[in-house]
């Protein structure tokens, strides 16, 4: 099967982001829906991903290949499902810096914001740092600790992941 350019791209995107879910495909394609998205992944890159057991999607071994782009999680070969690289979107990377640590106590969402505001001189929205946030959750470096409200600690040490930025 010969891809489009653009689906080559879309592919890379995958490969990237993976593991992924349809909304953060919707928000980075610029499509309407979540349903738009399944009817793209159906119809033109069937043969090159598949759901894991969570239902998120991941790309083929003949994906990676066929892009020449490097996953988007590295498990580290000692390391049982620990990532020792996580390549992610400069959002994500700062939310990874800034995020309480294992051992430190929780924290929401706004607090996550807040901290990113403070050291990049930068104004996300809220809901982009809770996308990053659960984005950096399937890739198994944050964990959620539910409390009153959601909120989040890094799953695994700082300094135990390379985080690489993309785009």
């Amino acid at each position: 099967m010969t891809l489009s350019e653009e689906a080559k791209e879309r592919l890379a995107d995958i490969v990237r982001l993976q593991p992924t879910k349809n909304k953060e495909l919707q928000d980075r394609w610029g499509l309407e829906s979540g349903s738009e998205v399944h009817q793209y992944l159906e119809n033109t890159l069937k043969e090159y991903y598949f759901r894991d057991d969570n239902s998120l999607i991941r790309a083929t071994a003949e994906a990676a290949e066929l892009v020449d782009v490097e996953p988007g999680v590295e498990v580290a070969a000692d390391e049982e499902g620990v990532p020792s690289v996580i390549r992610v979107p400069e959002l994500e990377a700062r939310v990874f810096a800034v995020v309480a640590g294992p051992d430190d106590r929780s924290e929401s969402v706004v607090s996550v914001l807040n901290k990113v505001r403070e050291e990049y001189d930068d104004d996300p929205d809220v809901d982009e740092v809770r996308r990053a946030l659960q984005s950096l959750r399937r890739k198994g470096v944050v964990e959620v600790v539910y409390r009153t409200v959601p909120t989040f600690r890094l799953a695994v040490e700082r300094d135990a992941v390379d985080v690489e930025v993309t785009d």
